[in-house]
């Protein structure tokens, strides 16, 4: 009997020990990083010029995140990361239109001076015969592409009603 309240004894001394304050600050919980807003890179403002049009623009940049009615010649561009318990880090990008056309951009991020990043464009042949095509792939690869979606594909007689008609 003297050794299980022995034991209880230490074991409440030691749970007594570990109250939340403490357990917290040695084992912290996952923290998943988080993006918000528009990922503006160094290579999109240097594709940027001013008299680009708006359309150009958000071929470049992607929608702003930000069209304000009262200034629908501002976009704003917003961006934060918060990776885990670090402090979040957050970049503003301001474009500025007149009539339009792209006058100027302000912001946490600048467009680099000096010549346009040129981005490697890789042309993709898209087959859309359907799966007719996979059984003459050899002839069809031998015509080209072009050949290939546009030849005709066999359409299928439509098929006789097979129901019964009823009698009734």
């Amino acid at each position: 009997m003297g050794l299980r309240s022995i034991a209880l004894i230490a074991s409440i001394a030691l749970l007594s020990a570990c109250s939340p304050d403490t357990v917290v600050h040695i084992v912290k919980p996952y923290r998943i990083d988080v993006r918000q807003g528009n990922y503006v890179t160094q290579e999109m403002l240097s594709q940027l010029s001013p008299g680009m049009t708006q359309e150009q623009v958000r071929f470049i940049m992607g929608s702003p995140l930000l069209v304000d009615v009262f200034h629908a010649d501002r976009w704003d561009y917003y961006y934060r990361f918060t990776e885990g318990y670090k402090p979040p880090q957050e970049r503003r990008i301001t474009l500025f239109f007149k009539d339009g056309k792209l006058e100027r951009l302000e912001g946490d991020i600048t467009a680099a001076t000096g010549e346009h990043i040129e981005v490697p464009v890789t042309p993709r042949v898209i087959d859309v015969t359907g799966p007719a095509a996979s059984t003459s792939a050899p002839a069809a690869a031998a015509s080209g592409p072009v050949a290939a979606a546009s030849t005709p594909v066999a359409q299928s007689a439509p098929a006789a009603e097979s129901a019964p008609a009823s009698g009734r």
